[in-house]
C-alpha cells in the first residue's frame, strides 16, 4: 500500500509556497521532494508531477481554502485562538472581502479539479484523493510537546535563524520516533543540512520547513483519524460541502 501526502505552504498573496511530498511505503513516510514555487501555475505542475492522476494522495494546505463568510471570521479561526491562543498560535481571520481570499478559495477549486476532496472526516487509512487545511504553529506545538509556538517568522533575523534550528531539529530527531514515523531526513538531500544566516535565504527554508509539517499533518490526518487528531471547525454530518471552513491539527504529543 502507497499513499502520497503534499505539504503546501501556500502564499496567501504573490509570496513563494513551500512544497513537500512524502510518500508512504513499507510503513514508514519517506521524504521525495522539497521544493519552493511562486506561481500558482507552477505550483499545480509540481503537484500534478508529483501525484499522477490516478494515485491516492492528502493535499495539506496552509491557507483557508473554504470561505463562506463575508466579513469577520470562520468558527475555525475563532477556535484556533479558543484552543492555541495561549501558545501564541491563533491563526488570521478569513473573510471573503480579505484581499487573498479569491487566490486561497482558487487554489482549493483547483485541487477539487483533480480529485482532491476535502476531507473533514476520513477513515484512517483509507486509500483515496482527499485536500485538508493545515496550520503549522498549533501542529508544531503540540507534535513537539511545546509550551510556545517557535517564533521564526518575526523579529531579528539571528532570533529567527535559532528558532529555525529548533524546529530542524525537532523534525529531524522526533518525528521518526511517532506513528506513522517519517525516515531519517538526514538521509535526504533536499533536507537543508543547515539554516541560512540571510534574510532571503533563511525564508526559502522557512517556507520548506513549514511544507513538511503540513505534508506530516496529512499523513497523521491519514493515519489516525479524529482518534487523534483535532477538528476545529463545523461539520455537518460529514459533508464537505456543508462546512464553512476547518483545520486538522493534531492531538498533543505528551512524553
Amino acid at each position: 500500500m502507497t499513499m502520497k501526502f503534499i505539504g503546501i505552504d501556500l502564499g496567501w498573496r504573490s509570496q513563494p509556497s513551500g512544497l513537500c511530498c512524502l510518500k508512504w511505503i513499507n510503513g514508514e513516510l519517506q521524504l521525495l521532494d522539497l521544493d519552493r514555487k511562486e506561481a500558482i501555475a507552477d505550483i499545480l505542475t509540481w503537484i500534478d508531477q508529483s501525484v499522477q492522476p490516478d494515485e491516492p494522495a492528502i493535499i495539506a494546505v496552509d491557507a483557508p481554502t473554504l470561505i463562506p463568510n463575508a466579513t469577520g471570521s470562520r468558527l475555525a479561526d475563532k477556535l484556533s485562538h479558543k484552543y492555541f491562543g495561549k501558545y501564541h498560535a491563533g491563526c488570521y481571520p478569513a473573510n471573503q472581502n480579505l484581499s487573498f481570499a479569491e487566490r486561497t478559495i482558487n487554489f482549493g477549486l483547483q485541487l477539487e479539479s483533480r480529485g482532491f476532496a476535502h476531507a473533514p472526516t476520513i477513515e484512517p487509512q483509507k486509500l483515496g484523493r482527499y485536500q485538508i487545511e493545515v496550520f503549522p504553529h498549533p501542529a508544531i506545538v503540540n507534535l513537539f510537546n511545546l509550551e510556545r509556538i517557535l517564533k521564526y517568522k518575526k523579529g531579528r533575523i539571528n532570533e529567527r535563524r535559532l528558532e529555525l534550528i529548533k524546529l530542524q531539529n525537532y523534525l529531524l530527531d522526533i518525528l521518526p520516533s511517532l506513528s506513522p514515523p517519517l525516515r531519517s531526513l538526514r538521509l535526504c538531500g533536499s533536507f537543508p543540512s543547515e539554516i541560512p544566516t540571510t534574510g532571503a535565504a533563511l525564508k526559502a527554508v522557512e517556507d520548506k520547513l513549514d511544507s513538511l509539517v503540513c505534508a506530516y499533518v496529512a499523513a497523521y490526518w491519514w493515519y489516525w483519524g479524529e482518534q487523534r487528531n483535532l477538528v476545529l471547525g463545523d461539520v455537518y454530518d460529514g459533508h464537505s460541502c456543508d462546512t464553512t471552513g476547518y483545520i486538522i491539527i493534531p492531538h498533543r504529543i505528551l512524553s
